[in-house]
């Protein structure tokens, strides 16, 4: 068994799209970042990336490569899950959280699952949880949002 931690961060900006989970989200503000700004995506991809030994988002997706302007993390993800059959592992389960005061997350769970089930991971073996920060630091005064994951790879078993 191999355990990754991963955590991402955007700023919130007027008028731009909000994705998370690979799901649009209807919101006067969207997440300001190189690719879709997609926190959850990115702290999961964080998360294999560790469990792997394979270092960051950064080293395989970095903002100074123009392939991944406004790239989706959901595309992203499936690379990552490429890379962790070819190694004969298997993700076994995800566990992560969206910390943000708004909007509300959970009618949008269920479809975030499935977008990162097509990635890649199972569905059964994907958790999201939905947080707010009581109204303290970045996230608690809207200033952004951040998300936290963690990973168990397995060996595939033939």
């Amino acid at each position: 068994m191999r355990v990754g931690i991963g955590y991402d961060s955007h700023r919130l900006v007027k008028g731009g799209k909000l994705v998370i989970g690979g799901v649009h989200i209807p919101f006067e503000q969207g997440l300001c970042g190189h690719s879709d700004a997609d926190v959850l995506c990115h702290a999961i991809i964080d998360a294999v990336l560790g469990a792997l030994g394979a270092g960051d988002i950064g080293m395989h997706f970095p903002d100074t490569d123009g392939r991944w302007k406004d790239a989706s993390s959901i595309d992203m993800l499936s690379e990552i899950t490429g890379m962790v059959r070819r190694e004969g592992l298997e993700i076994a389960w995800i566990d992560s959280i969206v910390i943000t005061e708004k909007p509300k997350l959970q009618p949008f769970i269920g479809a975030m699952k499935e977008n990162i089930s097509g990635a890649g991971i199972p569905y059964k073996a994907v958790n999201i949880k939905a947080k707010t920060n009581e109204g303290m630091g970045f996230t608690g005064k809207g200033e952004g949002m951040a998300a936290q994951a963690v990973c168990l790879l397995t060996k595939k078993i033939p």
